[in-house]
């Protein structure tokens, strides 16, 4: 049963965005994909978050995330197959253990713990919180983008997992991930 949040061994480097929302994800992740004419894996909890909006009018609860994470690494998997080079992916699972810590008080499912932790990614970029807030229907958190940015890069540390800091413009956010991703497909190749 757990299975289906482990990864699925893959040929390509994974390169994950991660970060508070409303700091350029999503848009960085579909910049990159294009540039590597490769894939992108979208947030699934976007889309299953917004459903449960459009149908209950709720907003996530702790039920949910097991479900988030299992959507989210299906689509990983199968995305993941359809590209030798580079996949990027729009979040993971360790952006939903931090959501769970920050939002639970501090708690997280054992399950989504375990695979957050052991699934691996070539390299984190941590988008700062230097983009304006895009408010929506999901977005809560405006005024706590620091404690939330907090929140993320102090997992990263905690968890030794390799990060980029990106700050800036979308032209200098793309410009410093691409240059650290053509180190990686070098060193690859």
């Amino acid at each position: 049963m757990e299975e289906k949040y482990k990864q699925e061994p893959s040929n390509c480097i994974k390169v994950v965005l991660f970060g508070p929302e409303s700091t350029g994800k999503t848009t960085l992740s579909r910049q990159l994909a294009k540039h590597y004419n490769s894939v992108w894996v979208p947030e699934y909890a976007r889309e299953y978050l917004q459903n449960k909006w459009n149908n209950e009018q709720k907003t996530c609860e702790p039920k949910d995330l097991l479900p988030i994470a299992e959507g989210q690494m299906r689509l990983e998997n199968e995305l993941a197959k359809k590209t030798e080079t580079v996949l990027i992916c729009d979040t993971n699972l360790l952006e939903t253990k931090v959501y769970s810590e920050v939002y639970y008080l501090g708690t997280c499912d054992p399950v989504l713990k375990k695979y957050a932790l052991e699934n691996t990614y070539n390299l984190y970029f941590l988008t700062y919180i230097d983009t304006p807030w895009e408010a929506d229907n999901l977005r809560d958190k405006p005024n706590e983008r620091l404690r939330m940015f907090k929140a993320f890069e102090d997992t990263l540390i905690a968890n030794k997992k390799p990060y980029v800091l990106l700050k800036g413009n979308q032209e200098e956010r793309l410009e410093k991930a691409i240059k650290h991703i053509d180190k990686l497909l070098k060193i690859e190749s």
